[in-house]
C-alpha cells in the first residue's frame, strides 16, 4: 500500500484531497505546516493557524487517518520571509506564493514526508500531472486544473522534474462545486470555509505594516506623468539584431524627477508596486492615478492616470539565466531558437500568445500584445495548450 502524506490547510481543497487519496487505498497521513509566530501582523484577532490546524485535525479525525503538526517557521522566515523583504528592498515584487510551493511544500515539507515514509506527498491545488515516457526515460507533465476558472499550475511553475515525481494532486480533475459537494456529503467541517486569502500560510497579513517592521518609512515624492510626455512617442531606432530590438523593447522608461509634477508624498517607494492603484491618496484627478514605476534608490514613485497609460504597457521583458526554469528540461531551447507558447506574468491573468527567444545571458519573451504592468520580481509562466512548459522571474 503507498503511503501519501497530505499537506492539510484547514480548507476544503485539501481536505477533499485526503479523502478521495483514501477513497482510491492509499494509507493517508494528514500533516498541517506551521509556518509562522507572529500574531502582531496579522489582522484580525482570531489566530487563522490556530484555528485551520483545528479544522485540519477535526478533518483528519473524521476520515480516520494519523494526524500531525509540523514547524516549520524557521525555515519559512528564512527562506520567504526574508526573501520577500530582500526582494522588496531592490524595488522588486516577489511573489511568495510561487516560492512557498518550491522551497516549503515542495522540499522541506517533502523531505519531512520522505521520512516519514511517503511514496508521495499531496496537495489540494488546481493542476494535475500527467506521466509520459520519452526516450525510455519517464517525464512529468505540470497541466492545468480541469476549472479553469481555478487552474492553479501557476503557482506551481518552479517545481522540478523531482519534486513532481513525488506529487499528487487529486482534485485537479475537478470544478470547485464539485470539490465542496463531496466535502458536504462527507460532513467535512471546511464544506463552507471560505478560501483563505492572505499570504500562503501568514494568515491575513497587513502587507504594508509586515514591511515597516523591516523595511523603515522615509518619505518621498509622487509624481505624475502625462500620458502625453515625449518618451512614450519616440521613434523606434533602427536595430541591426533581433537580439538589439529585444533588448531595447525590454527596457523599462527610466524617469526623473522632473519628467512630471509632484502631485503628493508617500512613505516609501518599496511598499509600492507597479500597476498598484489604491492607498497613494492623491485626490483631484479626472482619472485614477496608477503607479507606473518605483525608483527605491532615490524613494520616487511615479504614476500615470488611469489604466490605459502608455507607462504601464509594453510587451518584451526578460528572464536570467540564473533565473530561469524548465519544468520540462528536455524541451528547454538553446541559444538562437525561438519557441511560440501563452504565457501568462500573474496568477488569474488569460494566456496571451508570446515567444520565446533563447539568447546568450537568458530568455527574452516578446508577447503578441502589449501587457500592464510587467513587474520585477514576479514569474513568468509559458505553457504549450494546458501544459506549463517553465517559468521565470522578471528581471
Amino acid at each position: 500500500m503507498k503511503r501519501v502524506i497530505v499537506g492539510l490547510s484547514g480548507g476544503v481543497d485539501s481536505s477533499v484531497a485526503a479523502y478521495l487519496l483514501k477513497e482510491q487505498g492509499y494509507e493517508v497521513i494528514g500533516l498541517f505546516m506551521k509556518n509562522w509566530h507572529d500574531d502582531s501582523v496579522t489582522i484580525s484577532d482570531e489566530c487563522p493557524w490556530l484555528e485551520d490546524s483545528n479544522d485540519a485535525m477535526l478533518v483528519a479525525d473524521k476520515l480516520g487517518i494519523p494526524f500531525q503538526t509540523v514547524d516549520l517557521s524557521v525555515q519559512y522566515k528564512e527562506r520567504i520571509v526574508d526573501y520577500m523583504f530582500n526582494e522588496y528592498e531592490k524595488g522588486r515584487t516577489p511573489n511568495p506564493d510561487v516560492l512557498c510551493n518550491r522551497e516549503i511544500k515542495f522540499d522541506v515539507f517533502m523531505d519531512i514526508a520522505l521520512e516519514l515514509g511517503a511514496d508521495y506527498v499531496a496537495t489540494g491545488h488546481y493542476c494535475r500531472k500527467g506521466t509520459i515516457e520519452k526516450d525510455g526515460k519517464e517525464i512529468h507533465q505540470l497541466l492545468a486544473g480541469a476549472d479553469d476558472n481555478k487552474d492553479q499550475s501557476y503557482f506551481l511553475c518552479q517545481l522540478s522534474q523531482q519534486q513532481l515525481a513525488k506529487a499528487l494532486f487529486p482534485i485537479g480533475e475537478l470544478q470547485k462545486p464539485e470539490v465542496r459537494e463531496i466535502a458536504k456529503a462527507q460532513d467535512l467541517i471546511t464544506a463552507e470555509k471560505k478560501d483563505s486569502q492572505g499570504l500562503c500560510f501568514i494568515g491575513k497579513v497587513r502587507l504594508p505594516e509586515f514591511l515597516q517592521q523591516q523595511l523603515k518609512p522615509k518619505e518621498g515624492d509622487i509624481v505624475e506623468v502625462d500620458s502625453e510626455f515625449e518618451i512614450y512617442n519616440n521613434q523606434l531606432p533602427q536595430f541591426d539584431s533581433k537580439e538589439n530590438e529585444l533588448e531595447f523593447l525590454s527596457k523599462k522608461p527610466t524617469y526623473h524627477l522632473t519628467d512630471g509634477k509632484v502631485v503628493g508624498k508617500h512613505q516609501g517607494a518599496h511598499y509600492f508596486t507597479k500597476g498598484q492603484r489604491k492607498g497613494l491618496g492623491v485626490g483631484g484627478t479626472v482619472e485614477p492615478l496608477f503607479v507606473i514605476d518605483t525608483d527605491v534608490k532615490d524613494n520616487i514613485i511615479y504614476t500615470g492616470q488611469g489604466k490605459e497609460h502608455p507607462g504601464l504597457y509594453r510587451n518584451v521583458l526578460f528572464v536570467t539565466n540564473e533565473e530561469l526554469h524548465w519544468v520540462r528540461q528536455d524541451l528547454a531551447i538553446n541559444e538562437g531558437e525561438t519557441m511560440s507558447v501563452m504565457a501568462r506574468i500573474r496568477y488569474r491573468q488569460n494566456l496571451e500568445k508570446a515567444t520565446l527567444h533563447k539568447v546568450a545571458s537568458g530568455l527574452y519573451v516578446e508577447f503578441k500584445h502589449k501587457q500592464s504592468a510587467i513587474t520585477e520580481g514576479q514569474f513568468v509562466a509559458w505553457y504549450i495548450e494546458d501544459e506549463l512548459l517553465g517559468s521565470g522571474v522578471i528581471s
